[in-house]
């Protein structure tokens, strides 16, 4: 199998432009791609788990990856998928945003020996002529097909700005950039980014005649996999300090029974072979599944060492209601008064709750419990010596545990 029909098999591509030339270049080791990643937060989320994924594939390849870092688009900020508008960031906060971007994608993509490249489109972005741009970009434009697109038809029914509305101009500059300065022949992006990619192909075409090929490639599900990035309580982060590897882990473990092949071939290194003897797998047996695709995930993310533990957790708390390798808080004494702890600042410490009136709510509605034991009254108090000497489980809701120790 070519390393192309991998990526059909596995059900990662949607739409492409020149078929039979990416095939070309994709399993020869011979395509420059890119990829954009906007630093609207400080740490990538599962969500950006299936691009970064690919990237690794093709890197394996031998094909080179250019993660293209929005430090200027993210001044803006894409509208696709939005019906408001994105929130404004300061330079400094999206130069944080970079910088953290950048650890965590070292953990996919090799960027020694210049077999990848990372790249922030501030670079070039911040430093436009505005008139200038309007006379060497703009005209290339049409108004009339830009406002057919997708990315821009929700933002249209609340008013798209002016601002986001130059967005496409913004990404289309930036494959021409990346194809000028870096060779890079081929960009991939997320079915809602399509008329955004065939703006930069059109771009180059323009400017630098039809001989200069560009090929776009569109990945099968990215906007689902942004959904995937999605919980009742928000983002499921790759950084640790935001989502522990217990949590990440249970999150691809409590994944649904229809989705759990598609996670596995879509985001794991696992052989095709192997996903698919599972196609037959029932019952308890997709739980089974469900524990593979959890542990390749963490392994991916933080390590296996990690994985293992968050495994080791997650089977231990399932089998006796505790476990040893699970997230744990550690309580000072001033977090007692007179060695007892209410339950309500107990949620809230823990990081299971936001504040008192989000944990009044989840012990009035059941969904809290102590070792196994639920807790019904919004009055109970905990000891510290209750606490002292194995400490306890804490659990919010079916996928929330925490084990609640004393600091030595």
């Amino acid at each position: 199998m070519t390393v192309y029909d991998e990526l059909i098999a596995r059900g990662l591509i949607a739409q492409v432009t020149d078929e039979e030339e990416i095939k070309k270049l994709v399993n020869e080791g011979k395509a420059v791609f890119y990829i954009g990643f906007d630093p609207t937060a400080d740490s990538l989320h599962v969500g950006h788990f299936m691009a970064l994924c690919l990237m690794k594939r093709l890197q394996m390849a031998g094909n080179k990856p250019i993660a293209l870092i929005g430090g200027g688009t993210a001044m803006v900020g894409d509208p696709s998928g939005r019906t408001d508008m994105r929130q404004m960031m300061t330079k400094e906060t999206i130069e944080h945003n970079v910088e953290c971007f950048q650890k965590q994608m070292s953990r996919f993509i090799d960027f020694s020996e210049g077999k990848a490249m990372l790249v922030n489109n501030a670079d070039w972005l911040l430093d436009l002529n505005y008139v200038e741009v309007m006379r060497e970009i703009g005209h290339h434009f049409s108004v009339n097909r830009m406002l057919n697109a997708e990315c821009y038809k929700q933002r249209m029914e609340k008013g798209l700005s002016f601002l986001e509305f130059n967005y496409m101009i913004m990404q289309s500059y930036d494959f021409y950039k990346l194809f000028q300065d870096y060779g890079c022949n081929m960009q991939f992006g997320g079915d809602d980014q399509w008329s955004n990619m065939l703006g930069g192909t059109r771009l180059i075409h323009y400017k630098l005649g039809k001989d200069a090929y560009a090929m776009t490639i569109n990945l099968l599900l990215n906007s689902e996999g942004n959904k995937m990035g999605k919980t009742q309580s928000g983002a499921v982060w790759l950084d640790p300090d935001k989502t522990s590897p217990f949590d990440f882990y249970q999150y691809w473990r409590n994944v649904s029974d229809a989705d759990v092949l598609k996670c596995l071939r879509m985001l794991t290194f696992l052989p095709l072979e192997q996903i698919d003897e599972m196609d037959q797998w029932e019952g308890s047996q997709l739980n089974q599944a469900k524990e593979i695709l959890a542990f390749e995930l963490t392994k991916l993310v933080h390590g296996e060492e990690e994985a293992e533990k968050a495994q080791e957790g997650a089977r231990a708390l399932f089998s006796s209601g505790n476990a040893e390798q699970m997230p744990e808080v550690a309580l000072l004494d001033e977090d007692f008064e007179d060695g007892c702890i209410g339950i309500l600042r107990l949620l809230v410490k823990a990081g299971l709750a936001a504040s008192n009136g989000e944990a009044r709510r989840n012990v009035e509605q059941g969904g809290v419990s102590l070792d196994g034991q639920k807790v019904s009254d919004v009055k109970a108090v905990v000891t510290k010596d209750e606490i002292a000497s194995e400490g306890i489980v804490l659990k919010r809701g079916k996928k929330k545990f925490i084990k609640v120790v004393i600091s030595q």
